[in-house]
């Protein structure tokens, strides 16, 4: 290598290590508890139902003044979803009839408390029974998330269940009684979330993780 071509390498190298330093000094870690940009001022429930409120809130901003959003506040705990995974790894998916969306869709069991003393963990070993036909040994939580953030509290819990035994299932609702239980390879539930045929966030972002960690471990 030649001079020149030395002085124009260490030059991009000074260049490259002076960029991450103005980065490193811009860098502010995320504090999603600092000061909000907006005042509340009053709120007003204009909604109550089974398992959620809908509050009517009033807010002030400093560049627009006065302005109203409706807020959707869950009333009865996390919505609980399981990811089961049988001895031979495959997922029990419920077939479920969505009246908002006029369509079927392909969900991991799930629900929420039916008493307000009813933990997460029960809700659910209940719709794991109830929905998808199975008990387990072992119920882990992996992750929780917040569904929609621009207008509702609600937030979704996701147990991995493991050690499973068939049980006789119940009715789960007027939309399908009685769901049909696919029993989906991980690799192939994974490649319906990449295609769209499953669409349910909470079922997307288990699947997807599931299969990354497979991916870590070496199994597929």
């Amino acid at each position: 290598m030649d001079k020149d071509s030395i002085k124009k390498k260490t030059k991009k190298i000074k260049q490259t290590a002076s960029d991450l330093i103005d980065r490193a000094k811009t860098y502010r870690p995320f504090d999603r508890w600092r000061t909000a940009p907006i005042k509340e001022e009053s709120r007003k429930q204009v909604l109550s139902t089974h398992y959620f409120d809908v509050d009517l809130v009033s807010l002030e901003a400093e560049n627009i003044g006065h302005f109203a959003r409706y807020v959707l506040r869950e009333n009865d705990g996390d919505t609980v979803a399981v990811l089961a995974i049988t001895d031979d790894g495959r997922i029990p998916l419920v077939e479920q009839y969505r009246i908002p969306n006029h369509s079927w869709t392909l969900e991991l069991p799930a629900g929420h408390a039916v008493k307000k003393n009813e933990r997460a963990l029960d809700v659910a070993r209940r719709k794991l029974r109830d929905e998808a036909g199975y008990e387990a040994e072992s119920f882990d939580q992996f992750v929780r998330f917040v569904n929609t953030p621009s207008f509702s509290t609600q937030h979704t819990v996701v147990y991995r269940a493991t050690g499973l035994k068939e049980v006789e299932r119940t009715m789960i609702g007027p939309e399908s009684p009685v769901s049909n239980v696919r029993l989906v390879p991980v690799q192939e539930a994974y490649e319906m979330v990449l295609n769209g045929t499953i669409v349910d966030a909470k079922s997307v972002i288990a699947i997807q993780h599931e299969h990354i960690k497979m991916l870590e471990e070496g199994v597929i």
